[in-house]
């Protein structure tokens, strides 16, 4: 008699209104309940989702595992990059926290939840973009030997960017910031702070020295 056939995985993938792509085999996911619950019924979403309105813990641990794989899942659907989808879901999630009101039916909440996760996707993306950019002009003229694909260097590159930056002490952060990613004209920044344009200038040339050496030490011993 032939053995019978694990079938777990598959039915792991195939949960009721979760769409998952037939070519693609499932993801293997992460730090997700162990134990997804049935979708609730209406009296019961009007219960959790007061609750959530209200702050009540209880009610978000409930949420985290009804929702927390369904939304996953769907971002990965859109997606189709874990990495992305579960930096699109921590922003949704917490803006289920930030948002959070009472609803009457299922569908409708799960609506307002999708609406939130491509809310978030489109946040995260232009985020990557500003990032990308501000990539480009930092090293125009370096040739940065990064041993992977394109989009993994461009990955790596954005995350000891984002890394780096966030270890500046305030000030030089918040100058990169209002010049690579706001935009700022150096003129600007010079009459707020009530300083010279060259003075910006020469402080730039500064910072961004400093912060090409951090990621390209980085880079060079594999951090």
């Amino acid at each position: 008699m032939e053995p019978r056939k694990n079938n777990s995985l598959s039915l792991a993938c195939a949960r009721p209104g979760v769409l998952v792509p037939a070519p693609r085999p499932c993801p293997l996911i992460i730090d997700e309940p162990k134990l997804q619950e049935p979708a609730l019924s209406a009296p019961d979403i009007v219960s959790l989702t007061a609750r959530m309105a209200g702050g009540d813990g209880e009610a978000y641990r409930r949420f985290y595992a009804l929702y927390f794989d369904r939304l996953l899942r769907y971002l990965l659907v859109v997606t189709g990059n874990e990495q992305t989808a579960r930096d699109a879901l921590q922003t949704t999630l917490l803006r289920v926290v930030r948002h959070a009101k009472q609803f009457h039916s299922e569908p409708v909440f799960w609506s307002w939840l999708t609406v939130l996760a491509r809310s978030s996707l489109a946040d995260e993306r232009r985020r990557s973009s500003r990032y990308l950019s501000f990539l480009g002009r930092f090293f125009e003229h370096e040739h940065l030997a990064v041993n992977a694909p394109a989009n993994d260097a461009e990955e790596r590159l954005m995350e000891l960017l984002e890394a780096n930056l966030a270890a500046l002490p305030g000030g030089e952060r918040e100058l990169l910031e209002r010049k690579y990613l706001a935009g700022e004209p150096v003129r600007q920044i010079a009459q707020q702070t009530l300083t010279t344009e060259k003075a910006v200038e020469s402080r730039l040339v500064r910072v961004r020295r400093k912060l090409k050496e951090m990621i390209l030490a980085q880079l060079e011993h594999g951090h």
